[in-house]
């Protein structure tokens, strides 16, 4: 049995940071066979590291004949948003090691992996800066942190260099998936074994999370009745929105500093090209977070009237993968506000070109905070009022208020310290 392996990215004055605890092996790069950023500085080297990830996972070159039905997150670095400029902070060259759940589950017998490991869920990302500086160093850390059968819980963490220390700007928490080598069904993976008091701690923490997942998804609004609580908020909210000029359930009258749920929306469509591709020849989930997230952003702008910052995002499932060339609409709205705070979910969905058909592919929950104090947001229909105490119930699950540092709102040359 092995344990699981991998810092992802080591930067400093010159030197490797050592990992966050279930680490195993070797210390040298070069004796783990793990591909270092430098090597894809240049267009060649980008083509030759890709070239190398798909001998590892088996990936077909042919972006018109897709061979996984998930979508494959951890098996696909996306080079754009991996490559660093030469000239950023001190300069000094860095490696990134790629693949986590690859390695935890490395065979030194074979050449090519026999597991197809794909990204189930994006549990939780928490931001714990307002802003990144372009011009200091970023250091990325990450580990397997708890292993089922077939599922494996990994921790990431973003560091960025304030003064003289690394400190905290992101936390983030996946779900990975194994299946096997042809994609057709569940694959075991290696079990992971704590050897000490901090390892025994994160895959306790790691039990808990899974725990809390199957808890949230069992009590869902697509599932389960709200609460005798939920209920008693939505219906204070709708006595609160009658005319009180008339007795009548149909008259509704907003109340101050409040706005319908139903004018808080925006949408796109993107049209899904094949640079955005990954090795496995479907829709980078990168790039469906980024347009995702660009849209919530300008949702959250609009609504508030104030520049937003992103606080944390929440509970993106990946329920589909999306195909090249197919049109991706994403529909965006605020279905909870409280103080500054602004909870807005982004609806994910593929048209099908034969039976004209919409498909959800994922589900996104972004919470922002304003600038200043925003309105408060008021469902008009039973549908709406669900999305208001979903949106509720992510907010609180983030516990966000609480976490929120102080130094989070200063800029990074304000703060030299963590």
């Amino acid at each position: 049995m092995r344990r699981a392996a991998l810092r992802l990215c080591a930067l400093g004055k010159g030197q490797l940071t050592p990992g966050r605890g279930l680490t195993q092996g070797p210390q040298n790069p070069k004796k783990q066979g793990i591909f270092h950023i430098h090597e894809a500085c240049s267009p060649i080297h980008m083509n030759h590291v890709r070239d190398k990830l798909r001998e590892i996972v088996g990936a077909s070159t042919n972006w018109s004949s897709p061979v996984c039905d998930q979508f494959p997150m951890a098996a696909t670095p996306h080079a754009s948003w991996m490559l660093p400029s030469p000239h950023l902070g001190s300069g000094t060259p860095y490696q990134v090691p790629l693949l986590i759940c690859y390695m935890h589950n490395k065979s030194h017998s074979a050449k090519m992996s026999p597991l197809s490991i794909v990204t189930a869920l994006v549990d939780k990302i928490d931001m714990c800066k307002k802003n990144l500086s372009p011009e200091q160093d970023i250091k990325f850390s990450g580990h397997v942190s708890w292993v089922g059968k077939t599922s494996m819980e990994v921790k990431m963490h973003m560091f960025q260099l304030y003064g003289d220390e690394f400190c905290p700007v992101l936390d983030a928490t996946f779900v990975m998936v194994a299946r096997d080598s042809e994609n057709k069904g569940p694959a075991f993976v290696n079990p992971l074994i704590p050897e000490n008091p901090e390892e025994e701690e994160l895959f306790r923490q790691g039990e808990l999370n899974k725990g809390r997942r199957i808890a949230f998804s069992s009590t869902s609004l697509l599932k389960m009745a709200p609460s005798a609580e939920e209920r008693t908020t939505i219906h204070e909210m709708f006595l609160s929105t009658l005319d009180p000029k008339t007795i009548s359930f149909r008259s509704r009258v907003l109340p101050p500093n409040a706005v319908w749920m139903e004018n808080s929306k925006l949408k796109s469509l993107e049209i899904c090209h094949p640079q955005e591709r990954n090795i496995f020849n479907r829709i980078f989930g990168g790039f469906l977070m980024r347009k995702a997230y660009e849209l919530a952003w300008a949702t959250a702008c609009s609504f508030g009237g104030s520049r937003p910052f992103v606080v944390a995002v929440d509970d993106i499932m990946f329920q589909k993968p999306v195909e090249v060339g197919s049109l991706l609409f994403l529909s965006s709205q605020v279905c909870f506000t409280q103080s500054n705070y602004i909870q807005v979910r982004v609806h994910s969905e593929v048209a099908s070109l034969r039976d004209k058909t919409h498909t959800t592919t994922n589900v996104f929950h972004f919470t922002f905070i304003s600038e200043k104090e925003v309105p408060l947001v008021f469902p008009k229909t039973y549908g709406e009022s669900m999305l208001y105490l979903d949106g509720q119930r992510h907010f609180n699950s983030m516990s966000v208020p609480v976490t929120l540092s102080k130094d989070y709102f200063l800029e990074p040359k304000e703060s030299n310290t963590c």
